[in-house]
């Protein structure tokens, strides 16, 4: 039996707290500071986090090994599975040539390119987020805005800024879903937290995308628009996130905005919109990177390839709504779900406290893991695409191969932070940041966003910080699952900054080299929406504790 001592080093819980963020600063520095490749930073914090249990904390070395093992499971199924299948489903899309029939539909609502950078960015771009995440949102709406004229510095700016409230609910709710397999926190209890937190940020986010885009004389021209679209990916978000599915809410919220913002564009039309055009035609002449220019004109897309081009994602919708509102369909789902006693831990492995860990079984849901349905849709979706089966396994293959680094990053990040929880390097951490008291409480976010500013990635930050939180939580006397959703919601910022991120959008425009240009211009906004969190959550725990669920 092995249970953690939480102050291995004689009892002295400061120096074991900072023996413990060995594994943390391990992989901060090679990525922030030395800018080494991720999958090699958590290969290298996983190696630390093994020294520190075995020699340490005095864990054996079979189980110390166990259980880096437990977390690379959890890393490939369901975290790498759902990933692998969404990016799949949209390469589906791209082989059959619906993209572009897609992103044509995007003029049709609006000729005005702010209404297009708010369509395309925040919208589609949550949609995005909601099938793929990790990069993939910022990468094809920024090729996106820039096809329909943008300057390059400015698509990527404006694509980093709206892939924020999203991300919280990423790739059907990864994020979340891995907090609540690392705390046992159900992860629908912390969905409900954060969908009364980041509304606030999705609400604002539009206000913000016509600032960049126009400035001041944008807002003031298309403020209705950005109201309406924030509000509605807003409120949808809430009730989606409360009451109706954690994996479903960036797909509803991103839909309900998208046709608020329909919906008004019957009844009103913006002014400004052709010198607008003018105005960023011109910057683009100016701007490095790619060619300036209009873009080329497009063929009329009738209403059949309309509908089949958002035929995907009506199926995703509909797949995920039956399968949560069908309840006997669901259990029946579920009921597949193999518990798997993992070797070397279960029976054997405690907590802090001396009760029997509950991570030590591992959930191996095969056919009720998000990515095994959006599996399904994609082979309905080349059904009716009619994409021949050479090419939709072709498709498997290229996606496989393309994530292959990434998986080794998400394996190794969720390895060591499997490693940390179970030998109590994580509890060491939050009791002695716990000591903090109620300043925390307000400073509980900056962890998720210093998480994901590190690896790009919010279940990457989940899966080292959601612990901790939790630790910290019951030390000061709060909701546990409101500091794990603020670490989640945090991190939402921290996305724009990120190094990976940066490197993506810049890529994805053609100003490779010039990261250092979007994150000056990015960090103040970063900073800024992390501010309001941190004053929110404080708030919540305290005078607005009627925001939480009861």
């Amino acid at each position: 039996m092995y249970q953690p001592d939480p102050a291995p080093l004689g009892g002295s819980l400061a120096f074991s707290a900072l023996l413990s963020a060995l594994p943390l600063l391990t992989v901060f520095v090679l990525l922030g500071a030395l800018r080494v490749k991720a999958h090699w930073a958590a290969l290298s914090g996983l190696a630390v986090a093994l020294a520190v249990a075995v020699l340490a904390y005095g864990m054996p070395v079979g189980m110390a090994l166990s259980s880096a093992g437990e977390g690379a499971a959890f890393g490939l199924l369901p975290i790498m599975w759902i990933v692998f299948t969404a990016i799949w489903l949209y390469q589906l899309t791209v082989t059959a040539g619906r993209f572009e029939d897609l992103r044509t539909c995007f003029g049709v609502i609006s000729p005005d390119p702010r209404i297009q950078a708010v369509v395309i960015a925040f919208c589609f771009g949550g949609l995005l987020e909601a099938l793929a995440g990790f990069g993939a949102p910022v990468a094809i709406t920024g090729m996106m805005l820039v096809a329909v004229g943008f300057a390059p510095v400015r698509a990527a700016v404006t694509v980093l800024l709206a892939n924020t409230a999203p991300v919280a609910f990423g790739a059907l709710g990864t994020p979340i879903i891995t907090a609540g397999e690392l705390t046992g926190i159900p992860y629908e209890d912390i969905g409900a937290v954060v969908g009364r937190q980041t509304p606030l940020l999705a609400f604002a986010v539009p206000f913000l995308l016509a600032l960049i885009v126009d400035g001041r004389r944008g807002l003031r021209d298309i403020w209705p628009a950005a109201l309406v679209t924030g509000a509605g990916f807003a409120v949808a978000q809430f009730v989606c996130a409360n009451y109706l599915s954690v994996q479903l809410t960036d797909i509803v919220s991103s839909l309900a905005g998208a046709v608020a913002l329909v919906i008004l564009l019957r009844f009103w039309r913006p002014t400004g919109g052709e010198a607008a055009t003018h105005r960023l035609r011109s910057a683009q002449d100016d701007a490095p990177g790619r060619p300036g220019g209009a873009p080329a004109a497009e063929q009329p897309v009738t209403p059949a390839r309309t509908a089949m081009a958002l035929f995907p994602y009506a199926l995703v919708v509909a797949v995920f709504s039956v399968v949560k509102l069908w309840g006997s369909l669901g259990d029946a789902l579920d009921s597949t779900t193999v518990e798997i006693p993992w070797p070397g831990l279960h029976g054997q492995l405690l907590t802090a406290s001396g009760e029997p860990a509950d991570t030590a079984v591992f959930d191996l849901d095969w056919l009720s893991s998000p990515g095994s349905l959006l599996l399904l849709c994609g082979f309905g979706v080349a059904a009716v695409y009619r994409i021949p089966l050479r090419s939709v396994l072709s498709d498997l293959v290229s996606t496989a191969k393309s994530l292959r680094w990434s998986a080794l990053a998400v394996v190794g990040v969720l390895a060591l932070a499997y490693v940390m929880n179970q030998s109590g390097q994580t509890t060491t951490i939050g009791t002695a940041i716990a000591s903090a008291g109620a300043l925390f409480i307000f400073l509980s976010p900056v962890l998720g966003w210093i998480g994901v500013a590190v690896t790009g990635s919010d279940t990457s930050a989940n899966a080292l910080f959601a612990g901790l939180q939790q630790v910290a939580a019951q030390r000061v006397g709060v909701d546990p699952a409101l500091l794990v959703a603020a670490n989640t919601s945090g991190g939402v910022m921290g996305k724009m900054v990120s190094p990976q991120n940066l490197t993506i959008a810049a890529t994805a425009v053609g100003l490779a080299g010039q990261e250092a240009t979007l994150l000056r211009t990015t960090l103040k906004w970063s900073l800024g929406l992390l501010l309001v969190l941190c004053a929110l959550v404080f708030l919540q725990a305290t005078v607005l504790s009627w925001m939480l669920p009861g």
